[in-house]
């Protein structure tokens, strides 16, 4: 069991390093953060550090590697960077944090990445240390950390896809997260969607539209560019979700999908999402096989410039978006024809600022049944077991790499990129000892090999 030194040196850890607003964009802090990750994996963890270089002007991409002289190898990935906050609205400041009893949810420590993720980040790595110290690591373990998780990966995707990675093949990767979604079981995903993000955006110009903001009486015989956004925006994705497509879902995965189907709550999924309703109605077999086989175009947010303006044409319009699609469909075709499809709406401009497929793996990869198995002692309740994930992970770039990417850990957060992020501190030390457990069992797996 992990001791009671472990979990205060875990939360001491998170708290140092919450302390320090490594929000993306801002490149002092990050290297801030960056530089003290380096620093503890050195000096804490002994870890060889193979890089922690910036290219390009990026996040460094830290690789850290623990050599237990061990058969198999696994990756623990994990995230250093956080989303922006300010106090507003906060129990305590974001970047200070502290101990709170959160109503309904119980203690909990609450800061910015607290859940999202430097919780999970120094919970990981003191359960590695935890084995270190006691001699019982039984494989090697590759470190990675991304300075740019929230921001698409980019320098971590490009680091993997070099021809010359230095990161060793390993058995499994793993993103160690607080799985407990809601409170409730922890869910194990065989894989993850891809994601493209961007933005469609209408300036005044030779098509039509003034180029600074002018009265509203002008709109019989001026286009406004907030209209030609709207029109833009009707040629991709059907109301009320975006649905671009579906595709049929595969005897393995309808399997997997009738089993989940069973435990599947939907009022408590509605809960969790803050949600009073579906956009479909259905039972819980059909609510899951719709959305692990739809794509979907989200409208994130639209504005008018300049903002908040009344009685007036804008100069100017545009419209964030994340296109979201299963692992099987591939971002960048939609993109490729709703990009033609623009072409008849003058000065109506697509952007992709990053896309990337999805990736799926089977149920009998290795690194799945050590999770399972590691949630037997440290999860409330049996895990939940996904085809794939709704959301977005970089899983195709570790493919070439490991035979599995398992997002994995008990324990239950909330709150992420919003206001009081936390983690529950009963969870939390149930999180560190199920990443104990999952890297005891993967090194019992090597034995049996």
């Amino acid at each position: 069991m992990i001791s009671q030194a472990t979990f205060d040196a875990a939360l001491d850890l998170t708290r140092e390093w919450c302390a320090i607003p490594s929000v993306k964009g801002d490149e002092r802090q990050i290297g801030r953060q960056a530089d003290a990750l380096v620093a503890w994996l050195r000096t804490e963890l002994g870890a060889t550090i193979v890089s922690a270089a910036s290219a390009n002007g990026r996040p460094p991409v830290i690789h850290a590697r623990i050599d237990a002289g061990a058969a198999k190898t696994v990756i623990f990935y994990n995230m250093y960077d956080v989303m922006p906050a300010s106090p507003e609205g906060w129990s305590v400041d974001p970047f200070k944090g502290d101990i709170v009893d959160l109503d309904g949810i119980g203690t909990s420590y609450v800061a910015r990445g607290a859940e999202n993720n430097k919780g999970p980040l120094a919970g990981m790595l003191l359960a590695l240390k935890a084995l270190i110290d006691a001699d019982r690591l039984q494989v090697n373990v590759e470190i990675l950390v991304d300075g740019e998780e929230e921001s698409g990966s980019g320098a971590m995707r490009d680091y993997l896809a070099d021809p010359n990675c230095p990161v060793r093949q390993s058995a499994s990767a793993i993103f160690p997260s607080f799985c407990e979604y809601g409170g409730g079981a922890p869910r194990v995903y065989l894989g993850f969607s891809g994601i493209a993000k961007g933005e469609v955006r209408v300036d005044g110009g030779t098509w039509g539209g003034p180029k600074a903001a002018i009265h509203s009486s002008n709109a019989p015989w001026i286009a406004n560019p907030a209209a030609r956004l709207v029109d833009a925006l009707s040629l991709i994705g059907k109301p009320p979700t975006g649905e671009l497509a579906k595709i049929a879902i595969d005897d393995e995965a309808a399997g997997i999908i009738a089993a989940l189907a069973g435990t599947f709550d939907p009022a408590a999924e509605l809960r969790f999402r803050k949600t009073e309703v579906f956009s479909l109605e259905g039972d819980a077999r059909a609510l899951l096989d719709h959305v692990m086989s739809t794509a979907s175009f989200n409208i994130s947010s639209l504005e008018t410039m300049p903002l908040h303006s009344d009685g007036v044409i804008p100069h100017g319009a545009r419209a964030a978006f994340e296109l979201r699609t299963p692992p099987s469909l591939d971002p960048a075709d939609f993109l490729a024809s709703y990009r033609q499809a623009l072409e008849t709406r003058p000065g109506a401009v697509l952007s992709v600022a990053d896309s990337y497929p999805g990736f799926r793996f089977r149920a009998d990869a290795s690194g799945v049944s050590a999770l399972l198995r590691s949630y037997e002692t440290t999860a409330n309740a049996a895990p939940q077991i996904w085809p794939w994930a709704i959301g977005a992970a970089p899983a195709y770039a570790f493919a070439p790499h490991a035979r599995s990417f398992l997002l994995g850990g008990a324990g239950r957060g909330g709150n992420a990129h919003g206001i009081d992020e936390f983690m529950t501190l009963e969870g939390f030390r149930r999180f560190i000892q199920s990443m104990a457990t999952w890297l005891d069992l993967m090194g019992r797996e090597a034995d049996a090999e």
